[in-house]
């Protein structure tokens, strides 16, 4: 047996810690709008960035092409976003958050704040602060 312990291996805890703060959320947005977690993030990105398109969410998000158009699906049915041809590019299709979609994507935002308020109280501030550094560190520049 080696001396490696996946209990340490920080890839793996953040991965666990990832997995268990995103379960804690999702119970909203699957109770109230029966939403998956990519209509979540899909929905997050188009309310804060405004139109995109599926690719752009994909490379923004980490998300397969496949689970973006399954999502992008289920929003359009619910009449949670709609898709307008690009003017510049027949290929590329532009998503827009309905009237309704914006709606839904303010009480989503307001219990994202209330989540994360929720985990700073528990973690406090400068905690919380130092974290969020350090996990843009690793975006930015992940390890080689």
């Amino acid at each position: 047996m080696t001396q490696f312990r996946l209990d340490d291996f920080l890839p793996y805890l953040l991965n666990t810690a990832a997995e268990s703060t995103s379960r804690a959320f999702s119970a909203h947005y699957r109770q109230a709008y029966g939403m998956t977690r990519a209509q979540w993030r899909i929905m997050a990105h188009l309310g804060s960035q405004g139109a995109l398109t599926a690719s752009e969410i994909c490379a923004r998000s980490f998300m397969e092409k496949s689970k973006v158009s399954r999502a992008v699906a289920g929003l359009q049915e619910a009449g949670l976003i709609t898709r307008a041809p690009s003017t510049s590019d027949r290929r590329v299709e532009h998503l827009h958050l309905t009237d309704k979609g914006r709606q839904v994507h303010l009480d989503l935002a307001a219990h994202a704040t209330a989540f994360s308020e929720s985990l700073e109280a528990r973690l406090g501030p400068d905690r919380v602060a130092l974290l969020a550094q350090i996990l843009r560190e690793l975006q930015d520049h992940p390890p080689s």
